[in-house]
């Protein structure tokens, strides 16, 4: 059985996913209890391209996940997990080499419920800085952290994994209720050094690289880190859909492209 399972919830992702799993596989590389300890699950969220089969094709399991929440693609992905441990990361970042060996480290340890590795975007500029040094200060306050992350599974089904309904902010309240699970026995949310995931930029390329302060400097990112039912309310629940679920339709199915095996 493998200790750790990685779950990648995917929707139309033919262009990052390549990169992704070539990451992924000098990670598992470099783990120190074996490749084979880490099985890598695609969750395949209805997509239109080719994003189910070069998963298949790099050896990845693959699950259908119908309902378009990343919260349900994310579920699906844990009903056939076999690890212990449970770790998700988006289709469009890639993970650092010692991905699975800090993972490892910071759960056997014994003091933590939960943790995430942290992540940089894929290129930097003034806004992008200015987005991302906002957002570190409120995950420091908040003790939160984004990147590659992780719990056991026995703690994730006990609080019900990810809500299926939330269209944003899913991964905030599943690391609340993770971190109030913790509590009692002891145990803390881990930012462990040494394993920065690289995320895309994909979504200033798109709006702009300030468009997170066309929300209001302070108030818009916090409501889009942590409270997305004022979010909803401050730019409307179709605008959420478009931002994080539409902006990735395929015009046509383009080459299979499976990357390096």
């Amino acid at each position: 059985m493998p200790r750790i399972s990685l779950i990648i919830p995917a929707y139309n992702e033919e262009n990052y996913l390549p990169a992704l799993l070539d990451s992924v596989d000098a990670a598992r590389q470099r783990y120190e209890a074996g490749a084979d300890q880490v099985e890598v699950i695609v969750a395949d969220n209805s997509s239109t391209d080719h994003t189910a089969r070069i998963a298949r094709a790099r050896g990845c399991v693959v699950t259908e996940v119908q309902k378009r929440t990343i919260g349900a693609a994310r579920n699906g992905g844990t009903r056939i997990a076999k690890g212990e441990i449970l770790a998700f990361i988006d289709a469009d970042s890639t993970i650092h080499p010692d991905t699975f060996n800090v993972i490892d480290r910071t759960m056997v340890s014994g003091r933590y419920v939960a943790g995430g590795t942290g992540a940089w975007f894929s290129r930097m500029s003034p806004g992008i800085f200015a987005t991302m040094a906002l957002g570190m200060i409120l995950m420091v306050l908040a003790n939160l952290e984004i990147g590659v992350i992780f719990c056991r599974r026995a703690d994730f089904e006990e609080i019900g994994g990810y809500s299926e309904d939330l269209l944003c902010a899913e991964d905030v309240e599943l690391l609340v209720g993770l971190k109030k699970l913790g509590r009692p026995r002891g145990e803390r949310f881990a930012r462990p050094r040494g394993a920065r995931a690289i995320t895309s930029a994909r979504k200033f390329d798109r709006h702009g690289d300030w468009h997170y302060f066309t929300l209001g400097p302070v108030t818009g990112l916090y409501s889009l880190l942590f409270d997305r039912p004022a979010l909803e309310r401050q730019i409307g629940r179709d605008m959420i859909q478009e931002y994080w679920y539409d902006d990735r339709q395929p015009a046509n199915i383009s080459p299979l492209n499976t990357g390096s095996a």
